[in-house]
C-alpha cells in the first residue's frame, strides 16, 4: 500500500517532525543543522543520534523568554534526566538554565558541564546515603525531600551550615498520558501526601541544618493539555498547614511533537498557564521554577540508522542496525516515532520499521511509509532527543550510539561511539588472546 500526505509549501510533511530549519536540498537531501544527513552517518556511522544545535539553543531561549515575560523572578531547571549527555548539558547551562538531577551519575555530568552547584535541584523518590553525600559535598543548591527518611538523613548528613530544601508533595491529579509517565496521581511512588508534608514541613522549620525555601509539584510527561498544570498549581496553593513560601517548583511535563497528529502547547502556552495560575493563587514575590526535560530535548534530535535487510511481504519489513538499545520508548511506552529516508523524503510503501535485536517486540514504527526501501540506505527517525540516550544499552552486545552535534554546517562529535574494549573494561577476569583484535581498533 502507498501512503503519501499532501505537499507543503516547505516540502512534505515529514519535515515538520524534524528540527527547525530542516530541509532538503537542490537534490533531494535532507539537512538538519546545515549537515547532510546522509554525509553525517558515512563520517560518524550508524546508529547515530544527531542534535541540532542552533535549535536546542532556540528552545532553551524561548523557555527563557517566556519566564521573563510572564514572571521574571523564575528559572527554567533542566530535567537532566531526558538527555544526561555532558555537552547536552553544557548547552543548556550556557543559555541559562539550571539543572535538575536525580541520582549520582546525573549530578557528575552536570558538574562535568560547568553547572553551577547552587542552580542544581536534586530529586529522587530513594536517594542513596552516597547521593545526599555527594550532593552536599558538591553544594547542590536545593534538595527535594520526597519523604520523611530523606529528611532524617540529609540533617544527619548536612554539617556547615544549612541546606535549602523543597517539599515534594503529591497534587492527586491524574494526567491524560502513558500510566508509565503519571506521576502526580494519588498512589503515586513521588512525593508526600498532604499528612506526611504537614509534618515534613514542621521538622524542617524547627531543623537547625535545614531550610525549608517551598513546594514542588509534578504530574506527569507528554502532556497534551495545560489544564493539568493548572490543576497542580491548585492544589498546591489550597494545601491546609502549609502556608507560602519564597519558591514554588511546578515541575515540568509538557509534551513534544512525534507525529503528524500530535499538537501539544506552545511554550509560550505553557508558561502562561502555569504563570496565570500562580499569579492568581501563589504569592507574588514567590520564585518560580520550572523543569523542562522531553520538550527541550526530545525535538531536536534525530537518530539515524542504515538499512540491513528488507524482507518483502503485506508490509515489508525494513530491518536497520539499531533498535531497542538505542530506542526502548516503543517498547516501554507504545510511543509512536515515524521516519523517512535522507535521499527519498517523506511518502512511499507502508512498511514496518523493525531492529536487530533477538527479540519480537524489537520493533521501532509500525506502518510507517518509506520510498522503496534497500539494504544501505540511511533512515532518518524524528524526535529522538528524549530519553534514546538515556536509556540505552548494551542488547545482544550493541554498542552504545555516538552523539553528533551539528552546527552551520559543522558536525561534530560530542560522545564517540562505544568500542568493544569499552564493553569489557569493568569485566575482572582475564581476556583471552582471540578477542584482542577486535579490542584494538576504534569503533
Amino acid at each position: 500500500m502507498l501512503i503519501d500526505r499532501p505537499e507543503t509549501t516547505t516540502g512534505h510533511p515529514v519535515l515538520g517532525l524534524f528540527p527547525e530549519g530542516s530541509h532538503q536540498d537542490e537534490n533531494g537531501q535532507l539537512v538538519v543543522g546545515g549537515c547532510h544527513l546522509g554525509e553525517v552517518a558515512e563520517r560518524f556511522g550508524t546508529p547515530a543520534l544527531v542534535v541540532d544545535e542552533t535549535a536546542l539553543r532556540g528552545r532553551a531561549r524561548a523557555y527563557r523568554r517566556a519566564l521573563d515575560e510572564h514572571w521574571p523572578n523564575s528559572q527554567a531547571i533542566f530535567a537532566s534526566k531526558s538527555f544526561p549527555c555532558t555537552e547536552v548539558v553544557r548547552t543548556l547551562v550556557e543559555e541559562g538554565l539550571g539543572v535538575d538531577i536525580a541520582g549520582g551519575g546525573e549530578l557528575v555530568t552536570a558538574l562535568a558541564a560547568g553547572a553551577d552547584p547552587g542552580q542544581i535541584v536534586m530529586h529522587g523518590n530513594a536517594k542513596t546515603d552516597e547521593e545526599l553525600a555527594m550532593a552536599v559535598a558538591a553544594g547542590v543548591g536545593t534538595v527535594v525531600l520526597d519523604n520523611l527518611r530523606d529528611l532524617e538523613r540529609l540533617e544527619r548528613l548536612v554539617t556547615d551550615g544549612r541546606q535549602a530544601v523543597l517539599l515534594r508533595v503529591i497534587p492527586e491529579v491524574d494526567a491524560d498520558t502513558h500510566a508509565a509517565m503519571m506521576t502526580g496521581h494519588r498512589g503515586s511512588k513521588f512525593g508526600l501526601t498532604i499528612d506526611q508534608a504537614t509534618e515534613a514541613a514542621a521538622r524542617v522549620r524547627r531543623s537547625s541544618r535545614l531550610r525549608l525555601d517551598g513546594l514542588h509539584v509534578h504530574v506527569g510527561s507528554q502532556l497534551m493539555d495545560t489544564a493539568p498544570f493548572r490543576h497542580a498549581v491548585e492544589a498546591i496553593a489550597a494545601l491546609p498547614g502549609l502556608g507560602s513560601h519564597p519558591v514554588y517548583d511546578l515541575g515540568g511535563g509538557l509534551g513534544v511533537r512525534y507525529t503528524y497528529d500530535d499538537q501539544p502547547p506552545t511554550v509560550e502556552e505553557y508558561v502562561r498557564t502555569l504563570t496565570d495560575a500562580a499569579r492568581a493563587l501563589l504569592p507574588h514575590d514567590a520564585r518560580l521554577l520550572i523543569e523542562p526535560g522531553r520538550s527541550l530535548v526530545a525535538p531536536h534530535a534525530v537518530t539515524l540508522y542504515r538499512v540491513v535487510t528488507v524482507k518483502p511481504g503485506r508490509r515489508p519489513l525494513v530491518a536497520v542496525d539499531g533498535g531497542m538499545a538505542d530506542n526502548l520508548e516503543p517498547m516501554l511506552y507504545g510511543q509512536r516515532f515515524e521516519a523517512t529516508l535522507v535521499d527519498r523524503v517523506g511518502g512511499g510503501e507502508s512498511c514496518d520499521l523493525v531492529g536487530r535485536h533477538c527479540e519480537s517486540g524489537d520493533t521501532l514504527i509500525r506502518d510507517v511509509p518509506l520510498r522503496a526501501p534497500r539494504p544501505g540506505d540511511i533512515v532518518a527517525v524524528p524526535a529522538t532527543g528524549a530519553y534514546c540516550y538515556s536509556l540505552a544499552n548494551n542488547y545482544n552486545g550493541a554498542r552504545r550510539l555516538p552523539v553528533v552535534f551539528c552546527r552551520d554546517g559543522e558536525a561534530r562529535e560530542a560522545v564517540r561511539r562505544e568500542s568493544y574494549a569499552d564493553m569489557l573494561r569493568r569485566d575482572t577476569g582475564a581476556v583471552h588472546p582471540r578477542a584482542l583484535p577486535f579490542l584494538q581498533t576504534r569503533p
